[in-house]
């Protein structure tokens, strides 16, 4: 697989790095910048907006994370994903202020566009 492969838009299914594991749903949209790198936004539950930039290897997303937490505070963090195909991505994440003891996890579904669907 290449790193061209994983450009495109994903639902998202996840859970957060907490004992209580509270789920969420949302978006994940993947480019690259100019120096071919991953450039990744997120949008959580249709209102909090994630941004962040990472690398491809051996199948394996990095991508560094922030966003402004509803308490204004800006909080940041890791997302580690095994890529098992072009359109499936398993992860998982942790924020720098996060409980230890938890990891979030996440499952990214490639949304088809009616193009991609006639081939």
């Amino acid at each position: 697989m290449k790193i061209e492969d994983l450009v495109g838009e994903y639902t998202i299914i996840g859970s957060n790095q907490d004992e209580a594991s509270n789920g969420y749903k949302g978006k994940l949209i993947l480019s690259l910048d100019e120096n071919n790198r991953i450039i990744a936004m997120w949008t959580i539950d249709a209102d909090q907006k994630q941004t962040g930039s990472g690398f491809f290897k051996n199948n394996i997303l990095v991508i560094n994370f922030r966003y402004n937490g509803e308490d204004q505070n800006i909080y940041k963090g890791v997302a580690v994903y095994q890529c098992l195909s072009k359109d499936i991505l398993d992860g998982f994440w942790s924020e720098k202020h996060g409980n230890p003891l938890f990891l979030g996890e996440e499952r990214c579904f490639r949304i088809k566009t009616n193009i991609e669907l006639l081939d």
